[in-house]
């Protein structure tokens, strides 16, 4: 573990751990090219040349927008070791949304995964200088004949710079960093209007890797491997996964595509992590699939009943588990969804190692998690590291958690301390609605402590939905194109199971003026939802549009009551 113990060191962590596994495997694309701590160290120097022949200043942003992979990796530690600040895209935007972010951040590089290159408009991007191929790191578009120069002559470059060779003595990154120095805007959404670009001090990333190094680093081992299945556009994967393993000196195995309950449990059974982490909707469906159905029978659930052998059986079968992630696994950890509770119980009533922990995205991510040996049914763990935790009531009172009495109350879910973002970038109205004066964010989440300060979440409190691999969901964004479309008067989106779907009022006038039969109204709203689903990323999309027969009750702010149609 690093010995560092200040947050300017955040930076140091990263030429460190380049220097100290020089020759070790770093990252590996699933069923593809492994990239050594050498190899990432060798690609940055040349992005630097690039950056800096290309004028890039320290604090200019650069964007990065692709499947989870080794050069995302690279070029995220790139940034940062260079002074840069990280937009990490989410890559099922679409183009419309991308363009948002880039533009609202001024970003003035973008890196770009396959998928996303071959649809978004350069020419809709006016502050980038650049777009680079994720894939070779090669650049692609370009405004400047100084980063066309840089394409032609990289490797020339690289050699005038680096004359004998390079190696480890090489390995300086320079940026002194202060512990409020802005490191990484990450937006929570992508539609003009909705847009909230989170700021993340280098101060948070420095209390996550703490929190990692002490919670994961005593059974996290550097050479172990770590398969990375949630986005690293998502703080969640990037400070668990990404960040956490590479600073360990661990091999980081990127899927690279969509991670199926299947293809994790092949890629664990061949890679052999020491730890999962995962999204609550790929563990439920691994154990309803493979487990439950190894225990579906009259005789297994016979041995289970029996007192003498039961203990055994489930030795057994936690075995078993284990043994189809790879054999190596510590614990499994969730998060961005509340885990199923019957699949949540039963893990736990055999001692399988499953844990969970909570945050959001402007705390950079983590608030609360607890060692699966401390792990509470329903919880989502206690306090970590460097951040308090409370409670704020319908009485305005705050009750901190682990205090006398604390299992008394329900309220909102409010933290404060070193994760907690800078604020939302450029909308200093939307930072004061969840940051009080008393430094205080205020998460939007209804919840409730165990008496020694376990966290429960009873439900949201926000509007905001989590769609079913723990990506968010701003049903406005939605219910705003789809009020534009023909013949919807108001909508509401809601959440059933793990779809959408939207109760649609018909504008009156619409329906009469043409006139519509209720049979073709229903039509019309099927190719609207057609349509919609087309401008929206596959987790926004909607299953079905249910129509509603009267105007939505709403309040004095004419706001439609929402959680009246919740049910």
């Amino acid at each position: 573990m690093p010995q560092d113990t200040t947050p300017q060191s955040f930076i140091a962590h990263i030429q460190q751990t380049l220097v100290k596994n020089w020759n070790e495997n770093a990252f590996t694309d699933y069923k593809g090219e492994t990239l050594r701590f050498c190899d990432v160290a060798r690609r940055i120097a040349k992005l630097h040349i690039g950056m800096q022949t290309a004028g890039l200043q320290r604090g200019d942003k650069v964007a990065i927008c692709g499947r989870n992979s080794a050069n995302w990796a690279v070029a995220f530690f790139a940034t940062l070791s260079y002074g840069c600040i990280v937009v990490p895209i989410q890559c099922e935007f679409q183009p419309e949304q991308i363009h948002n972010i880039v533009n609202h951040s001024e970003s003035r590089f973008l890196f770009v995964g396959d998928g996303v290159a071959r649809d978004i408009d350069f020419e809709a991007m006016p502050h980038l200088g650049g777009i680079a191929h994720l894939p070779d790191l090669t650049i692609r578009n370009t405004r400047s004949e100084k980063l066309t120069y840089v394409h032609q002559h990289l490797n020339q470059l690289f050699g005038e710079r680096y004359p004998a060779r390079f190696g480890r003595e090489d390995v300086v990154y320079r940026p002194e960093v202060s512990p409020e120095e802005l490191a990484i805007i990450n937006y929570t959404s992508g539609t003009t209007g909705f847009s909230k670009g989170v700021m993340i001090p280098y101060r948070a990333l420095w209390s996550n890797l703490m929190f990692t190094l002490q919670s994961f680093g005593e059974h996290v081992h550097p050479g172990d491997a770590i398969l990375s299945t949630l986005p690293m556009a998502h703080t969640y994967g990037m400070t668990c996964e990404m960040i956490f393993g590479f600073l360990q000196g661990c091999h980081i195995h990127f899927l690279v595509r969509q991670p199926a309950p299947s293809l994790v449990m092949e890629a664990a059974a061949r890679i052999r992590p020491a730890i999962l982490i995962a999204v609550p909707l790929v563990i439920e469906k691994i154990v309803r699939k493979h487990v439950y159905q190894r225990l579906d029978s009259h005789r297994a659930r016979y041995l289970l009943q029996l007192p003498l052998i039961k203990n055994r059986v489930k030795t057994r079968i936690v075995q078993w588990i284990r043994d189809q992630f790879g054999g190596n696994i510590y614990q499994i950890m969730t998060g961005g969804a509340p885990m199923n509770q019957e699949i949540e119980q039963f893990l736990m009533s055999i001692g399988f190692p499953i844990t969970s922990g909570y945050g959001t995205t402007e705390t950079s991510p983590m608030i609360t998690y607890s060692d699966w040996t401390d792990h509470v049914l329903g919880s989502c763990g206690t306090v970590v590291p460097n951040m308090e935790l409370a409670l704020f009531t319908r009485h305005g009172q705050i009750v901190h958690a682990g205090e006398r009495g604390c299992e008394n109350f329900e309220g909102e879910v409010i933290s404060r301390g070193l994760n907690v973002m800078l604020g939302y970038y450029k909308n200093p109205d939307a930072t004061r609605e969840v940051i009080d004066e008393d430094g205080w964010f205020h998460t939007g989440d209804l919840g409730s402590f165990s008496p020694d300060g376990h966290l429960f979440i009873k439900g949201r409190i926000k509007n905001m939905l989590l769609g079913a691999n723990g990506q968010n969901i701003y049903p406005e964004e939605i219910e705003d194109k789809l009020n534009s479309m023909p013949v919807v008067g108001e909508s509401l989106v809601l959440q059933d199971g793990e779809h959408l779907i939207a109760l649609v009022y018909p504008d009156p006038d619409d329906v009469q003026q043409i006139p519509l039969s209720q049979e073709e109204v229903a039509m019309v709203m099927e190719q609207n939802r057609t349509q919609l689903n087309a401008q929206l990323p596959s987790y926004c999309r909607l299953k079905e549009i249910r129509l509603h027969d009267s105007e939505f009750a709403k309040t004095a702010k004419k706001s439609i009551k929402r959680y009246l149609y919740k049910a």
